[in-house]
């Protein structure tokens, strides 16, 4: 990857934080969505499957598991908790979260092993979106915003070639 294009991957603490509250606030809003279904209509939306979680549906787990990241996101734009503390969060709670949701991928993974694939209203699962979104916030923790991300490129060593 050539110098110039390292340079453009570089981030501003500002700009981490408010990609953080973008992705965070999108999970809440996602996960809201379909726990307020769920309590409002006892279905689930989209036609899915509503598994259970400690006798509750996982979608308030989930619900609850992006409110605290949405928070932590928050907290960390308006400067009231350090970036280090909100980076340590967002990295512990979405790693949760991507055991929790993940746990349930599994599921659906092997129930379409055993009776095929079948494409719900939004082709993959809702726990997959979740799951896919705790992990992208999970790796978005370990990016250290202002680092200096670029290093000097080496030349190769020309070894002469023995005739």
């Amino acid at each position: 990857m050539p110098i110039d294009s390292v340079r453009m991957l570089s981030m501003t603490q500002k700009t981490y934080n408010v990609a953080n509250v973008l992705l965070t606030f999108s999970g809440f809003v996602f996960s809201g969505y379909l726990s307020s279904v769920k309590f409002f209509t006892s279905g689930c939306a989209y036609s899915e499957p509503c598994p259970l979680f400690l006798g509750h549906p996982a979608c308030y787990y989930g619900f609850g598991l992006f409110s605290t990241l949405f928070l932590t996101a928050a907290l960390a734009v308006a400067g009231k908790i350090s970036d280090r503390a909100s980076r340590h969060v967002l990295r512990g709670v979405s790693f949760l979260g991507a055991l929790f949701a993940g746990r349930y991928v599994l599921q659906e993974v092997l129930r379409f092993g055993a009776s095929g694939f079948q494409a719900g209203e939004l082709v993959l699962p809702t726990c997959a979106y979740g799951f896919l979104f705790f992990m992208i916030i999970f790796g978005l923790s370990f990016f250290k915003p202002g680092q200096e991300t670029d290093s000097p490129t080496v030349a190769p060593r020309a070894y002469p070639i023995p005739h």
